[in-house]
């Protein structure tokens, strides 16, 4: 049985851990709200985008002449992978998801022999992957989101791809990230940004004669406005997901955070019951000695 000092220890040990838990616990509910806010404002300019840029396609009479950001190089082999997670952990199963879903896609492409490279934006993901595929990282970005989602990494980024897939260093770009749903609910999410990829709603539209040769006038042609907002599309498609994985961080820790505090306090209850009753059993002791030493006397 532990001693009373060492109950004391232990509940004051769990009191502090309980300060801890529930100051982390606010921090992410007021960082929560910001990035919540700027997460839901800028889903329409991202989604607004893809759809101008959709029916931009669907004016093309052919998209092998189309820019290489929409054809594509014309290969299947080589799949660069953008896994975004937190630079910290104690948020649940925020990173863990991520690096899951990352995991599976590495092992069907390696199956259908495909090369992968995976640049991780965050900490936590190049930790994830570092045992079973850590040679696969080419290169890690840490504290992208430490001031919160910023458009200047996501600009920076999409112009390295740029780089990369003129040099051919890969033929296919996929993001990973969590998309923010509410502080207890994100949903991992894998989308192709390189080459563009229609949405499901314009891609359905296009199969269906929606997005007809014709619908748009474009000046100077689609060649010249191609050119320019298909690397603003990439940035925004990129800093898109740094927000929705930013809110999702939060809310996730959040969470984890409120769960760990009312663990703590319910813990400390049953450590202060314990405490209580092994004193009683201690003084009862020290009593029955006392009173059977008097009868002996």
């Amino acid at each position: 049985m532990a001693s009373l000092k060492d109950l004391r220890v232990r509940i004051n040990s769990v009191k502090s851990t309980q300060k801890i838990t529930s100051a982390m616990k606010m921090i992410a509910a007021t960082k929560l709200r910001r990035a919540q806010s700027a997460a839901e404002e800028g889903r329409p300019y991202a989604r607004k985008m893809e759809a101008m840029l959709a029916g931009m396609v669907g004016t093309l009479a052919s998209r092998e002449t189309a820019p290489k950001l929409i054809s594509g190089s014309g290969e299947d082999r080589s799949h660069l992978l953008i896994i975004i997670t937190a630079d910290r952990g104690l948020c649940g199963g925020f990173n863990g998801n991520v690096v899951r879903e990352v995991k599976k896609r590495i092992s069907v492409l390696r199956q259908e022999g495909k090369a992968v490279k995976v640049i991780c934006v965050g900490r936590k993901g190049r930790d994830g992957l570092r045992r079973e595929y850590g040679g696969l990282v080419s290169e890690t970005l840490e504290n992208v989101t430490r001031a919160g989602a910023q458009f200047g990494p996501a600009r920076d980024l999409s112009r390295r791809l740029l780089t990369m897939f003129e040099a051919r260093e890969f033929d296919v770009c996929t993001v990973f990230y969590n998309t923010f749903k509410s502080a207890m609910s994100q949903v991992v999410t894998a989308k192709q940004i390189i080459p563009f990829e229609l949405p499901a709603a314009e891609a359905s539209a296009a199969a269906e004669g929606a997005l007809a040769v014709g619908s748009y006038e474009l000046e100077p042609g689609e060649g010249p406005l191609l050119d320019a907002l298909l690397p603003a599309n990439l940035a925004m498609q990129i800093f898109g997901a740094l927000l929705e994985s930013f809110a999702s961080e939060q809310g996730a820790r959040m969470t984890a955070m409120d769960n760990a505090t009312r663990n703590a306090s319910d813990m400390i209850g049953r450590l202060t019951l314990t405490y209580n009753r092994t004193r009683q059993a201690i003084i009862t002791k020290e009593l029955i000695e006392i009173i059977s030493g008097a009868e002996a006397v």
